[in-house]
């Protein structure tokens, strides 16, 4: 952090705060202080540059990454390794943790599939969940019919969605039921709702998780960082010691 007092005065790191710049550039710091050691294999090195131009010709996309934003063959080589450095720091430094992240998260991580029907008028409600419940009607039908929500576009259906994304009190309702279950007409907010869980999709733990949730706590922590660091850089200059005075 001591490079970005020197190299910006006061003036210009409040400027990149006015302009909402200095928090990226604090967190691209802290981030290549933390990965910029970490070795890649040639081979993964090559592999990661092709991905990153598309896989096109590595000369042409050095050539217009110079046009487009300055770049030297450096930097490119940096943009292209840089996922791969961050996936090494996680994994060196995160992945014991990635677990017991995961089953804080895990609610928030499941996802639903449901059906959903939102009418104003309580006794509409009722009489198409008993259409539906009876095999009358198909929900499907009745919500592209009925619905007054956008959900009537997609004929009710609504997800794969997180749980967390639904309301409170309908997330409730979809976590205790059971796949397929109708739920009876319920108010919320100013509709009365008539839903059913189609399916519930559990949460795993496994490579792809545990990579997310490394992850996660890595840039938790260049957050947190990066919020130290803003408010050492921007807190006002003491005086002058009389020490330091006295030299003079």
């Amino acid at each position: 952090m001591n490079e970005l007092s020197a190299t910006f005065p006061p003036a210009a790191l409040n400027r990149l705060r006015q302009r909402n710049l200095l928090r990226n550039l604090v967190e691209q710091e802290i981030v290549a202080e933390a990965v910029g050691d970490i070795a890649i294999p040639e081979e993964e090195q090559q592999q990661a540059i092709a991905s990153f131009g598309g896989n096109a010709d590595p000369e042409v996309v050095a050539s217009q990454m110079a046009r487009t934003h300055g770049w030297t063959r450096d930097d490119l080589t940096w943009q292209a390794l840089l996922p791969l450095r961050i996936q090494r720091y996680c994994e060196e430094h995160y992945a014991p943790k990635a677990e017991a992240r995961f089953l804080q998260r895990k609610i928030q991580l499941d996802q639903v599939l449901y059906s959903l029907l939102r009418v104003q008028d309580g006794a509409l409600a009722r009489e198409l969940y008993f259409q539906i419940a009876s095999g009358e009607a198909s929900f499907a039908t009745l919500a592209a019919r009925h619905s007054e929500g956008p959900e009537r576009a997609s004929s009710g259906v609504i997800g794969p969605k997180p749980l967390t994304s639904a309301h409170p009190q309908l997330a409730e309702r979809l976590r205790t039921a059971q796949d397929g279950e109708l739920l009876e007409p319920f108010p919320l907010a100013n509709w009365w709702v008539v839903a059913r869980l189609d399916r519930y999709i559990h949460a795993t733990f496994n490579e792809g998780t545990a990579r997310q949730m490394a992850f996660e706590l890595f840039d938790e922590w260049v957050k947190e960082e990066a919020t130290l660091r803003i408010a050492h850089l921007l807190q006002p200059a003491g005086p002058t010691p009389v020490s330091e005075i006295s030299k003079g």
